[in-house]
């Protein structure tokens, strides 16, 4: 009979980092065992329960015995299992008995063609398993495969040493209402459980059915049973408490929190509001980090002196609770405010020779070397920009000044952020203090670009250096290791590039980036010259973000084959091969350029170089129209694309599709006569350079 199955180890408190991991591998291992042995049905749902002091699944639908299977067994090859006078062998009789059919008689097998010999098959019915046994083994299997961060070795009441992340004092396994006879470090399966170590009322709760489990839990056990309905719990009492104000609330943070606590209650604490003249994001970091708490914002973002809590108990008063936090926080508070106020007694130039002594890679030298070639390379590009060079060389080379703090010391996430603030306190420039904390920026995928200039010149420097040093040293990605963030780089660097407009040829900026390594001749001999992968690296991240944003993998490929040195124009130009592919003349020419360049490839030794059309050798009529057809729309192509109106150049194109379809209906252009041939592949040629300035069209063919 079909019944919900319940599994549960109650445990100690279990590592919150990992307790969602743990509850998923916990609840899909017995699924799929479950599963592949023919025990669930195709209706049957699998609900994970994880909680700091247990890891549960329940699963509806689930057989209590597996179906008879059919089975057809090879027993052994013909030419084994019979001898030359077509008498069964000693082979097949111990093969039959090992098989546990010692009686069966050659008559009764299937003799079958199995590949380019025959062989002896036997079918039979196996009769199903009980679930009892299936659960046991699932279970053993599972636990021994958990993502355990580190094993626990304690030993039982008798004597036994067993080993698991924590120790496990029930097991529960529950077929609808009947125990089944399993064990698990040594425990013996049960039907009770234990609920919230002070709300419940203290002694073993009885699950009288699977399907009531988590309902039970919580009523008479205070407990909520899954992970995301507490984090949900906490997310709505969050915001309940915020009133009018923003709540912080990071769902790395959420997810943590929900770990820690079986029945979450929020509670509102406070702090000393002369704390918040130390920067709010010193402080909401160090509550977040060490204290797990919630901070709050104004409407215009600016902290609160308030935060919030998640408690695991609920009271009435809960004034010990909140005074406990405020208590704890305030030594939390206090060394960021003196870090903060010790930090401002140094400049962020008097830090830079220390940098001397921070190593950024055996190979590539200090972080005061690296910041050097950063500064120059940061002038470089703000020089072909246009921008002010003096402070994108300031702005680069104070940037990395804050990583020798006492706050980024203690909080490394806050590195440029701190930058900023204290370039500000020493009267820098506010675009070489912003620089400080926009060169790290786009941190991720969605991230802001840098706002400023500046920002902009020390970010992309930042990042190329990177990424050329790192690849020259031969540590570029592979497969899914990427140690040193190298695909964030390359990406953030094409944003900045398309997103920014940024008139910069890949070429210079690599070239640029190798410059300020040969600056330092020594070390410069020892790296190689990576500039090739390179592109191919940041115009392969840049074909991604660009399907990202919703652009065909062949209109990509439109733009992008051409390997641009440029990509200030990429957007503009896909939206232009987008709206000439909705055009009804797109199909044929693009198959027609497609065609072209196949002729073009194959006839580009014995072609002349830049060869001109001679009108005087246009033969056929198809021809001359259509090298007049060239002539014609050329003006108006050439005067589109230098106004860098892309789809403009694209439309005007679709105007020769009648001629370019009539010429390949009519002229033969590999003719015998060698300069008519060479005039034919001119007259192509003048066409392929003309259709392909915007994109390769020739990659829109089906």
């Amino acid at each position: 009979m079909n019944q919900t199955l319940l599994v549960e180890l109650q445990t100690e408190e279990l590592p919150p980092k990992a307790l969602v991991k743990l509850g998923a591998a916990f609840a899909t291992g017995i699924a799929n065992g479950l599963k592949a042995r023919d025990f669930l049905e195709a209706d049957s749902t699998i609900t994970t329960h994880a909680t700091p002091r247990r890891l549960a699944v329940s699963i509806t639908n689930v057989r209590g015995t597996s179906p008879d299977k059919s089975i057809r067994e090879k027993v052994l090859p013909v030419s084994v299992a019979l001898d030359k006078e077509g008498n069964p062998s000693a082979p097949l009789g111990k093969k039959l008995a090992a098989l546990g059919f010692p009686d069966l008689t050659v008559d009764q097998l299937e003799r079958a063609q199995d590949g380019k010999a025959e062989s002896f098959f036997y079918t039979y019915t196996a009769a199903g398993s009980a679930l009892a046994g299936a659960v046991q083994d699932v279970l053993a299997e599972t636990v021994a495969k958990l993502p355990i961060p580190k094993v626990m070795s304690y030993q039982r009441p008798s004597g036994d040493t067993v080993q698991f992340v924590r120790p496990v004092h029930l097991l529960i396994a529950l077929h609808g209402e009947q125990v089944l006879p399993i064990s698990l470090l040594g425990l013996a399966a049960g039907r009770t459980t234990m609920g919230h170590r002070f709300l419940s009322h203290g002694g073993p709760i009885a699950i009288d059915h699977a399907d009531n489990y988590a309902r039970v839990l919580e009523a008479e056990g205070k407990v909520l049973s899954s992970a995301e309905a507490r984090k949900e719990s906490i997310r709505a009492q969050l915001l309940d408490k915020a009133g009018a104000d923003q709540v912080l609330m990071p769902e790395s943070l959420l997810d943590e929190v929900a770990a820690l606590v079986e029945w979450p209650v929020v509670y509102e604490c406070r702090f000393e509001e002369e704390f918040l003249a130390v920067p709010q994001e010193c402080l909401i970091l160090t509550m977040q980090t060490n204290q797990k708490y919630f901070a709050l914002t104004d409407a215009e973002g600016k902290l609160r002196s308030r935060f919030l809590i998640v408690s695991n108990i609920a009271t009435d008063d809960p004034t010990a609770i909140v005074g406990g936090n405020e208590r704890v926080v305030r030594p939390r508070l206090s060394d960021a405010k003196f870090f903060f106020e010790q930090d401002k007694k140094k400049t962020l130039e008097s830090r830079l020779p220390q940098l001397a002594s921070v190593v950024y890679h055996n190979k590539l030298g200090t972080q005061a070397e690296r910041s050097e070639r950063v500064t120059k390379l940061a002038t470089y590009i703000a020089t072909r920009l246009g921008f002010d060079a003096a402070l994108a060389e300031r702005g680069a080379r104070l940037s990395k000044a804050d990583l020798l703090t006492d706050m980024v010391g203690e909080f490394p996430e806050l590195q440029g952020i701190m930058g900023t603030y204290y370039a500000r306190h020493d009267g820098e420039h506010d675009d070489v203090a912003r620089a400080a904390s926009e060169h790290y920026q786009p941190r991720f995928a969605g991230d802001l670009l840098p706002a400023t200039n500046t920002g902009l010149a020390v970010a992309l420097a930042d990042k190329l250096e990177t990424l050329v040093g790192i690849w020259a040293i031969g540590l570029q990605p592979t497969g899914e290791k990427d140690p040193f963030a190298l695909r964030r780089h390359a990406l953030g660097i094409m944003r900045m590039l398309v997103e920014k407009r940024l008139p910069l040829s890949i070429a210079d900026m690599l070239a640029d980036a190798m410059t300020t390594f040969a600056d330092e001749p020594a070390r410069f001999e020892s790296l190689r010259d990576p500039r090739t992968e390179v592109t191919a690296f940041m115009l392969d991240r840049l074909r991604g973000m660009l399907r990202e944003r919703g652009f065909s993998p062949n209109e990509v490929e439109a733009v992008l084959a051409q390997d641009p040195d440029r990509v200030d124009d990429v957007v503009q130009r896909l939206e232009a091969v987008q709206a000439f592919a909705a055009l009804p003349e797109a199909a044929s020419l693009a198959a027609a350029n497609k065609r072209i360049t196949n002729i073009l490839k194959k006839n580009e030794e014995a072609m002349p170089k830049d060869a001109a059309v001679d009108p005087a050798l246009l033969q056929d009529q198809a021809e001359k129209d259509l090298a007049a057809a060239v002539a014609r729309v050329q003006p108006d192509v050439d005067a589109a694309f230098a106004a860098g109106d892309f789809a403009g150049t694209l439309k005007t194109l679709a105007q020769l599709r009648d001629q370019v379809d009539a010429f390949f209906n009519d002229v033969m252009v590999m003719a015998d006569d060698v300069k008519l041939r060479n005039n034919r592949l001119a007259l192509l040629a003048s066409l392929h350079g003309m259709m392909n300035r915007v994109a390769d069209i020739s990659k829109l063919a089906a």
